[in-house]
């Protein structure tokens, strides 16, 4: 979904304050860093008593200037008001510790921080911070933005340690853990469904047939040749539900033990016809 340039905004400044709100009230009382920018903050907040907004603002005028100076001005851009906004958020956002139980508030402020943080990934913004040395290693060194980051973030993370005990330091972890996980789901949708590839030594009219009347999804044939054998074969592909899986793997055993089976996760099925349509 496309959505203009307001609409961007607007859903920018609600992202970035989703996020300020999982750091002021959820990590920042309880002084769990779990990585970027913030994570930062919220040690420098256990160590010296800087506030958190003004902390984050420092470090992201610095990657903003590494930005500037390392990449392209496209990207230093993109993430100009991110940056200057978060932090303005973190300061006039009050914090208060509304979960006591820690391992609670970290499940529910990771959670919260997904949801701002895909909301951005959506419409290609940014909260700036650490995400920009990433890129950096991504230009000059090869290396994958997502194995940067979470190096960023286990070494923001393992600051916990001498700062707020090991126990911090494994709940940082546990946040960056669960909160790519959710962020994962919400990029990909929770309807989830399995593409299944068959192949059979059994007639494919005689599988299609078995087949369809047993499940009403959409089914499709494809012609394919063996990488070895060079032999014309029939494969068929089928999208089903998650709770018709199980269901389609029996039926097909049923009229070959020894058929081959591939099946992959499809995050996103759009279109097409379903069987008797």
């Amino acid at each position: 979904m496309k959505f203009n340039r307001p609409t961007k905004t607007i859903m920018m400044f609600v992202a970035l304050e989703i996020i300020a709100i999982s750091i002021n009230f959820f990590f920042a009382p309880h002084g769990v860093a779990a990585g970027g920018a913030t994570g930062i903050a919220i040690l420098m907040q256990e160590v010296a008593k800087i506030p958190v907004g003004l902390t984050t603002m420092a470090v992201n005028a610095v990657m903003l200037a590494l930005a500037w100076w390392l990449l392209d001005r496209a990207t230093a851009k993109r993430i100009l008001l991110g940056s200057v906004t978060l932090p303005i958020l973190l300061a006039i956002t009050p914090q208060a510790m509304i979960v006591e139980d820690r391992l609670l508030a970290i499940i529910v402020g990771s959670v919260i921080f997904a949801i701002g943080v895909a909301m951005l990934y959506r419409i290609d913004a940014s909260s700036g911070g650490t995400t920009v040395p990433p890129l950096i290693f991504k230009k000059y060194f090869g290396i994958k933005p997502a194995l940067g980051l979470l190096a960023i973030d286990f070494v923001v993370a393992t600051f916990n340690i001498p700062v707020a005990g090991l126990e911090a330091f494994i709940l940082a972890l546990f946040s960056i853990v669960l909160t790519s996980i959710v962020m994962n789901y919400i990029e990909t949708g929770f309807d989830r469904k399995k593409a299944v590839y068959v192949m059979s030594g059994v007639a494919t009219a005689d599988l299609k047939a078995h087949i369809q009347a047993d499940l009403a999804h959409g089914l499709t044939v494809q012609h394919v040749t063996g990488g070895f054998s060079e032999e014309a074969r029939d494969m068929l592909m089928i999208v089903v539900e998650q709770s018709d899986f199980k269901r389609l793997i029996d039926t097909i055993h049923e009229v070959d033990a020894n058929a081959f089976i591939l099946a992959v996760e499809a995050t996103e099925v759009h279109g097409g016809y379903r069987m008797g349509e």
